[in-house]
C-alpha cells in the first residue's frame, strides 16, 4: 500500500490524498461508493477522499481546500481554485485512460479562495 497525504477534519474525519498518478489510482480503488471525493477542475491535483459516508458541509469545504492547496492551480498562484466534488459511485475508468486519470459522471463545484488556502496551510502545516 502506498502512503497518502492525510489530515483530520475539524469533526474528526480522516481525509486522504494521492501524491502522484500511481497513488491517485490506488486511492480511487479504495473509495466507497458513498464517500466524497475531490479533484480540481484544472488538471494537476491529487484526488482527495473523505473516509466516511456521513460528512457535513465543513468536512467537505476543508477537504476541498486541502485538495486546492496541493494543486498545480494553487502553485501557479491562482486567486480562486475550483474543485469538483463527487461521490465514489460517480467515478469511472474508461478504456485507454492513463494511470491516475478518471472520468466523473456527476459533480458539484466548490470555489476555494487564496485566503482559505493560506489559512489551511498555516493551521495544518501542509
Amino acid at each position: 500500500m502506498l502512503l497518502f497525504r492525510r489530515f483530520i477534519t475539524s469533526s474528526g474525519k480522516l481525509v486522504l490524498a494521492g501524491k502522484d498518478a500511481k497513488s491517485n489510482e490506488e486511492l480511487i480503488s479504495g473509495v466507497g461508493k458513498n464517500e466524497e471525493v475531490f479533484h480540481t477542475v484544472a488538471p494537476g491535483s491529487p484526488f482527495v477522499n473523505i473516509k466516511a459516508t456521513r460528512t457535513n458541509k465543513k468536512d467537505r469545504l476543508e477537504s476541498a481546500i486541502f485538495c486546492a492547496s496541493k494543486s498545480q492551480d494553487w502553485r501557479n498562484n491562482q486567486s480562486i481554485v475550483k474543485v469538483h466534488r463527487f461521490k465514489g459511485r460517480d467515478i469511472y475508468k474508461g478504456k485507454g485512460m492513463k494511470i491516475g486519470t478518471f472520468g466523473i459522471k456527476k459533480k458539484k463545484t466548490i470555489s476555494v479562495g487564496k485566503i482559505q488556502i493560506r489559512r489551511f496551510i498555516r493551521e495544518h502545516g501542509t
